[in-house]
């Protein structure tokens, strides 16, 4: 059975250069829209159940950040919620990821996703408090809202806290850490939460750059703007 690779979905980012053999997959990073960086790279394997695989990510040398590949080891998933890491190895040139097809489907990923379909549903859970109030900030090139959530009740006493996340959309794991900041936040028996809110009020954005999110950037936005 041959091996099937896609990226065509939110967030994904691979091209194929040459599929045929499963112990010599070659690959090659699309580099963001408008602009020569790269480094995220999500997709998908179809094949054979178990299945052995050898990735190698040609162009990984360079990079925009190679010194990312020094004791790295990409993630995997088959069900999109539990992720695990690979033996991956880099020689100055490729990325080489070796797995399996435990299931017919295996996900291939820089780091954990942290898709707009997440997005959507942690700004709709967290405003589902009282507590939290949310405010588009406006639409992004593509047509995607910037959301922003607040927390805290404004006063001429408290300090505003502005915490952004995702300006670099391959840095996925800023919005992790939004998700895990705002469930601490409203959690009602946390004393900590209770005296910070007291002091300051919290402007989040949880993701800065929705659009190179869904594009499958690393750092910038679809005209190929690094939002640093």
């Amino acid at each position: 059975m041959t091996l099937s690779i896609s990226a065509a979905f939110d967030g994904g980012n691979i091209l194929v250069r040459d599929a045929s053999d499963p112990a010599n997959v070659r690959l090659a990073i699309e580099k963001d829209n408008y602009s020569g960086f790269y480094q995220w790279f999500y997709f998908r394997v179809s094949g054979e159940m178990g299945q052995k695989v050898r990735l190698i990510i040609e162009n990984a040398g360079k990079a925009a950040y190679t010194w990312g590949w020094k004791n790295y080891n990409a993630v995997v998933s088959e069900d999109l919620e539990d992720w695990r890491r690979v033996p991956t190895s880099y020689d100055e040139t490729a990325l080489t990821i070796d797995t399996e097809l435990n299931t017919g489907s295996l996900y291939v990923a820089y780091f954990a996703p942290y898709t707009l379909e997440q997005h959507q549903r942690l700004v709709a859970r967290t405003l589902t408090d009282k507590r939290a109030v949310g405010t588009v900030l406006g639409q992004t090139l593509d047509g995607r809202d910037l959301d922003l959530i607040t927390i805290g009740k404004p006063s001429k006493t408290k300090r505003n806290l502005w915490i952004t996340a995702r300006q670099h959309p391959g840095e996925t794991m800023a919005e992790w850490w939004v998700e895990g900041f705002l469930d601490a936040l409203l959690d009602p028996n946390s004393e900590t939460a209770q005296q910070l809110l007291k002091k300051a009020v919290c402007y989040i954005v949880p993701n800065k750059n929705p659009d190179g999110s869904a594009r499958g950037h690393l750092r910038t936005n679809a005209a190929g703007i690094n939002l640093n």
